[in-house]
């Protein structure tokens, strides 16, 4: 089995870095084998744009049996606990639209400019056909932005907008969009970091949530590695 794992920056895996540098072989740059398990790392950079240009360029090459994206996340859904790892299932982009003069914001599916229904797209939304792969994690809905939220007000009015969106990335949905199009299997993990509320580092738990997102990934790929 071919796994491409991905992250938008190295720190949030570094855990596992050093997990797969102890515990399989290395092949070449960036690449480890576990028994029958090929693990294939891939930094994305952060953002939409970086994202499908890595992925659309290493799909034109390889077609791994699946796609795993990790990282961190902010949630909406105070529900949420800090550090908790979970299955994003759907996803969608968040800001992609025009700001009316009201300031309202009207995608480009209300905008007449796509079909809400258009491959991949399923009422607007981003859906993983494989999302319950992983029962032990709890599945949620999020949204992709460019910019992340930290205003009261634009907080407010994207909740109301999209009130099934439990949590925040910048690379969900192109994430999402790539595996799609391109028919590869695929799964989105994340651990939240942080509330979405007006910006507040201090109120940030980054080493717990990386602790907790990393031990989650060495947990799934040791039980690839030995089934």
């Amino acid at each position: 089995m071919q796994i491409l794992l991905t992250a938008a920056t190295p720190f949030e895996v570094l855990p596992l870095a050093e997990w797969l540098q102890k515990n399989c072989t290395p092949k070449e740059t960036g690449v480890f084998e576990k028994n029958n398990l090929r693990i294939v790392t891939l930094t994305t950079g952060i953002g939409v744009a970086s994202t499908c240009w890595q992925l659309g360029a290493f799909f034109a090459r390889l077609r791994p049996d699946l796609a795993l994206n990790a990282g961190i996340a902010g949630a909406f859904d105070h529900n949420l606990g800090l550090g908790q790892v979970l299955n994003v299932t759907a996803e969608r982009f968040g800001d992609l639209g025009v700001e009316e003069a009201d300031g309202r914001f009207t995608d480009l599916f209300e905008l007449g400019l796509a079909g809400a229904d258009e491959p991949p797209f399923s009422n607007g939304v981003l859906r993983n056909p494989d999302g319950g792969r992983f029962p032990f994690l709890p599945e949620v809905e999020g949204i992709t932005v460019n910019k992340v939220h930290g205003w009261q007000p634009a907080i407010e009015a994207i909740r109301a907008k999209y009130p099934h969106a439990q949590v925040e990335s910048m690379e969900g949905a192109a994430f999402f969009y790539a595996c799609l199009l391109a028919d590869i299997p695929f799964l989105e993990i994340r651990s939240i970091s942080n509330y979405v509320e007006p910006r507040n580092r201090e109120a940030w738990n980054l080493p717990l949530a990386i602790e907790n997102l990393n031990q989650t990934l060495i947990g799934m790929l040791d039980t690839f590695a030995n089934t």
